[in-house]
């Protein structure tokens, strides 16, 4: 029989990225974790690691029992939660998801308090603008932008998210400001993503706009700049460019048009089913701070 501490020591190396680091959070030693390690792969009769001088990465044996003993784990961890009458606290590791430029804006400013009130609590923030499978990597949750009608996770609405055409007062000084939308054909554009389309809704319904633009880049903060900087045109959120809209930095162009309103702020993570209360209390947490009107619209 398996040991459930085995089970969580290997599940702590995966979230921590090392054997060293999940020693330090367990209280033991690197040499001990390895051991522990080897002993479980040893009753299993697989590897489940790859372990060089530089990384540990999980076999594809391992990416498969990962995804299935993080919910057995998550379901320890409720009930002695409730049994101990601990369900307000907060304890273990939360490993996250996010968005780069929203994370570094939005959330990374918000842990403190939050750590605070939870100092039992240990955070795992990574930040990618990638698709990110929170199953097979090990995430207790995923904050997300976007669609995810489709999603076969389970998902929490934070916020809505508002996008909007915007451009720099010298960039509308030197070439004009648009009257219509057929009048971007002649403008500099910068969509993100290498060339994504545009998905608005004007007077006349939703409509697709394919930008074409001098700029190709992978990182949405390029693109940031960029029209700051008086480049061009640009399609960009509220929660990114709300400051520099206030300020007067930046102006909405052809105000009859935004980005789809399909689109939202949300927490997803892979079951409701015993829901750890880490993860319960920060998407409470995440959804008290930003709200139906989120401080950047304000």
């Amino acid at each position: 029989m398996t040991h459930l501490e085995d089970l969580d020591i290997f599940a702590r190396v995966v979230s921590t990225g090392s054997m060293s680091a999940a020693g330090r959070a367990l209280g033991l030693s690197p040499a001990v974790i390895s051991k522990r390690i080897k002993r479980l792969e040893d009753r299993l009769g697989t590897r489940l690691l790859q372990r060089t001088t530089r990384q540990i990465s999980l076999t594809e044996a391992g990416e498969g029992f990962h995804a299935r003993i993080r919910s057995v784990l998550g379901a320890i961890e409720e009930a002695e939660a409730f049994v101990s009458g601990r369900s307000g606290q907060a304890q273990g590791t939360l490993k996250i998801s996010a968005p780069t430029s929203f994370g570094r804006q939005h959330i990374a400013p918000h842990l403190v308090p939050f750590m605070r009130a939870h100092p039992e609590l240990t955070i795992n923030l990574m930040l990618s603008d990638d698709f990110t499978d929170i199953v097979a990597g090990g995430f207790d949750l995923a904050v997300r932008i976007g669609d995810l009608s489709d999603s076969s996770l389970v998902a929490r609405r934070l916020a809505p998210v508002r996008r909007l055409l915007c451009a720099a007062p010298a960039y509308l000084e030197k070439h004009g400001m648009p009257e219509r939308i057929e009048d971007l054909a002649r403008h500099i554009l910068l969509p993100a993503h290498n060339h994504d389309a545009w998905r608005l809704e004007g007077p006349d319904g939703a409509i697709t706009y394919r930008p074409e633009g001098p700029l190709t880049t992978n990182s949405s903060e390029v693109i940031r700049e960029a029209v700051i900087s008086g480049l061009g045109i640009a399609l960009r959120s509220t929660w990114d460019i709300g400051r520099e809209l206030k300020e007067g930095r930046l102006v909405q162009v052809l105000p009859a048009y935004e980005g789809s309103k399909t689109l939202a702020l949300s927490a997803v993570y892979p079951s409701r089913q015993f829901l750890p209360v880490k993860v319960r209390l920060f998407i409470d947490y995440l959804a008290g701070l930003y709200g139906p009107v989120p401080y950047w619209e304000g």
